[in-house]
């Protein structure tokens, strides 16, 4: 039977698409963040973002010393939706289209420069002007002869391999009414105070070797080197409670809870104004969600209560690996995710005992009769304590255990940094194999972890 499909391809306007793919909800911090995404990809173990003010001529850079890219690799990266990588299970990109949508949404042009041999001074370069785009309506990048290639995109190349991407002509980021005025300079210098804190906050366990690649990372921002944030004040007397292991879409999640410190157990003040975040107390408790390791949500608790003076002490990590994405409609810009409707359901009994225990923590806080604080936790290794793991392990025994009174003045059980009779837990499991009652037993461990976690800890469960 003769074949009478007939087919059209139906090339999309460039000039309009690309124009339109500015739009995809993107900020300046979190743009900068998905062009780092990439610069980890490629193995790099510094970043340095640059914010140079110039008036019209104002430019953004980021630099890395990463592998490098071929130049059939960088004209493939500058393709939307970039189908010749395959990405892992802990690959921080997804759709391929990060460099090119971050990057628009704040500029409109872009030039990527990048050279993989130390040995050889060969280095590539590809231009991507928005402007040209739209005057030719083509999907066209400009290849620009040596001698046209931007210097601040060529000069962090000369002695070492890596990439740099360069925005100019930067639209979005300073108007172009006054791109010259004393306005523009200080707009620009917020942005790199607000850049600062936010790479310290989502690459935060990058920069302290915590992050299942291992390496460290360094970020600097003008010259100066970017600090990590610790939601957790793992530093400080923050009571760490028991950890669990979630099963969502074939996958695990990883909760993380912790009670930080009320003002007067923190180190100094300064510890704790840092502790509060860029959107102060109240509006950073709740969850901290890490995709791979990197932080994609920073407080909120995501529907499952409101926010509460009582529980400013609350926070909690929860850890998952791009496999889950679907299950957490995680979007292009990484600025978005949605909580899978059975992950809700087992969080609902956990968020409960955090916050129950944080606004008890909070009341303790301000009696004249409280108990002395507890030691200060061992300052973390260079490996953050997390072995280099995605998940990292539970903390070693003798961690912070407070105890608050109760109303008769005899202390009550506090959850344990570890499990205080595994030995009756490993006692019951003997006993359930040697009667045939494992399926039973699993049963109740898992009931058990649902509604009476301390008990389920404290057995080794």
């Amino acid at each position: 039977m003769a074949n009478r499909v007939q087919r059209e391809e139906l090339i999309p306007s460039a000039a309009r698409l690309l124009s339109s793919l500015r739009d995809l909800g993107y900020d300046f911090v979190n743009a900068v963040a998905d062009l780092i995404d990439n610069s980890i990809a490629a193995n790099a173990g510094r970043v340095d973002v640059t914010i140079k003010f110039d008036g019209e001529d104002s430019w953004v850079r980021i630099a890395d010393d990463g592998e490098g890219m071929s130049t059939g690799m960088i004209s493939e990266a500058m393709r939307l939706g970039s189908g010749t990588r395959d990405y892992g299970d802990t690959d921080l990109g997804k759709f391929g289209l990060g460099l090119k949508t971050a990057s628009l949404s704040q500029a409109r042009r872009i030039t990527v420069a990048s050279r993989t041999d130390p040995k050889r001074r060969t280095l590539d370069c590809r231009i991507l002007d928005l402007d040209d785009v739209v005057a030719r309506d083509k999907w066209e990048i400009i290849h620009p002869a040596a001698i046209d290639r931007p210097s601040e995109a060529v000069s962090p190349l000369q002695d070492t391999t890596g990439t740099v991407v360069v925005w100019t002509n930067l639209d979005r980021v300073l108007s172009r009414k006054d791109p010259f005025g004393g306005w523009a300079q200080r707009h620009l210098l917020n942005l790199a105070e607000r850049l600062d804190v936010h790479l310290g906050m989502v690459f935060e366990r990058f920069i302290t070797g915590q992050a299942q690649r291992r390496k460290k990372l360094t970020i600097t921002i003008n010259g100066t080197k970017v600090e990590p944030w610790d939601p957790f004040c793992t530093n400080e007397r923050t009571e760490h409670l028991p950890e669990r292991e979630l099963p969502v879409g074939g996958s695990i999640v990883k909760w993380r809870p912790f009670v930080l410190p009320p003002q007067r157990d923190f180190s100094d003040d300064e510890a704790w104004r840092r502790a509060s975040g860029p959107r102060q107390w109240n509006n950073q408790q709740g969850l901290y969600i890490y995709r791979a390791d990197r932080m994609i949500q920073s407080g909120g608790w995501s529907w499952l209560r409101g926010v509460d003076e009582h529980v400013k002490l609350a926070r909690a990590g929860l850890f998952f690996y791009p496999s889950l994405d679907d299950a957490f409609e995680i979007n292009i810009s990484k600025m978005r995710v949605k909580l899978p409707d059975d992950l809700r359901e087992q969080l609902k009994p956990l968020v409960s005992f955090l916050t129950k225990r944080a606004d008890e923590r909070y009341r303790i806080s301000g009696r004249k009769d409280r108990p002395p604080a507890p030691p200060m936790p061992p300052p973390r290794t260079g490996s953050g304590g997390g072995g280099g793991t995605a998940f990292p392990p539970r903390p070693a025994p003798g961690g912070p255990t407070p105890a608050p009174p109760t109303g008769s003045g005899k202390p009550t059980p506090q959850p344990p940094t570890f499990p205080r009779i595994p030995e009756a837990g490993d006692a019951i499991s003997r006993a359930a194999r040697a009667v045939g009652a494992e399926e039973a037993l699993k049963q109740i461990r898992k009931e058990l972890a649902k509604n009476d976690a301390q008990v389920a800890y404290d057995l080794g469960w």
